[in-house]
């Protein structure tokens, strides 16, 4: 058997060189960090000192000693249900109506759609109409027009600052998910539709199902990883809308928490642990996504 394997090495070895590259680029900055941070999450590491090992005790102090890392895991799975497969749905169905628009109306709106992924410092903006005083913009309108008699502190109030957070993350997520749906329509022969109807497909909405999906099968496997990926790994968001870490905890996210211990505290061991374990809920999810995509049209 591995004589055999050596043999189609051997006979394929120019493809084998010309990626070479590639894959010496993405071992050096890709697998080997996740091994190594693999490694560290069974050390005390500090930076300072070489690392200690420590075996398992990383992970007993998240799940035994840790009541923010249990709340966060509770604060990040609620964000990835509310983000994740909402997000996901919005993008496929509105690349899907904006696919029948006329070229350069479908370039305009494909831009608009595109621009949360582009934005940079948006959150910002997002700030400003939620800041806590009389001066941002929502507590101005709702002052003004005699709704509230002061200032709401929107991003400081646990009962506030969830939905918002979800609002700005589904706002944010919407960019390249979209524009692989929009790729992927474009890319369907409109052959196959009309084979479609002539088999006796009576509507669009069998239409998508039975011919639009499957044959956009990569895209939606991409664009659910996508989705997923952003899902789980909200943390910028929360970071600078509430703050590190927030009021009472109430959006403190599994990425806040590694940030936390990662770049604040500066405890490399732990927060190692916390992005495997992270990692592996990630990898779970998106099996068990493919699976689902996979049954598509059946």
């Amino acid at each position: 058997m591995f004589k055999s394997l050596v043999q189609k090495i051997y006979k394929k070895r120019v493809c084998y060189l010309l990626i070479l590259p590639f894959m010496l680029l993405f071992f050096v900055f890709t697998v080997l960090p996740v091994l190594i941070s693999l490694f560290i999450s069974f050390t005390s590491f500090n930076i300072l000192e070489p690392p200690r090992w420590v075996g398992l005790d990383n992970y007993f102090r998240l799940f035994f000693g840790d009541a923010v890392f249990i709340k966060s895991i509770g604060n990040t799975m609620v964000l990835a249900l509310a983000v994740g497969p909402l997000s996901y749905i919005l993008c496929l169905l509105v690349a899907w109506f904006v696919n029948e628009l006329q070229p350069k109306i479908r370039s305009v709106v494909t831009l608009i759609f595109y621009a949360p992924a582009i934005s940079g410092n948006i959150y910002i903006v997002w700030a400003t109409l939620f800041s806590k005083d009389e001066f941002g913009w929502l507590n101005g309108i709702l002052i003004r027009y005699g709704f509230t008699q002061g200032a709401i502190r929107w991003l400081e109030n646990p009962k506030y600052m969830m939905p918002i957070v979800i609002g700005v993350a589904l706002w944010a997520s919407l960019g390249i998910s979209f524009l692989t749906f929009i790729a992927g329509l474009q890319g369907i022969d409109r052959t196959y539709y009309e084979a479609a109807a002539i088999d006796g497909l009576r509507n669009r909405w069998q239409e998508l199902w039975f011919v639009t999906l499957p044959l956009m099968r990569p895209q939606l496997i991409f664009g659910a990883v996508l989705s997923i990926s952003a899902s789980f790994g909200i943390g910028a968001i929360t970071t600078a809308l509430t703050g590190l870490p927030s009021t009472n905890y109430a959006v403190h996210t599994i990425m806040n928490h590694l940030e936390l211990y990662g770049g604040i505290r500066y405890e490399m061991g732990y927060a190692s642990a916390i992005a495997t374990l992270l990692f592996i809920l990630m990898i779970s999810s998106n099996k068990i996504i493919q699976s689902l995509i996979a049954k598509v049209g059946s």
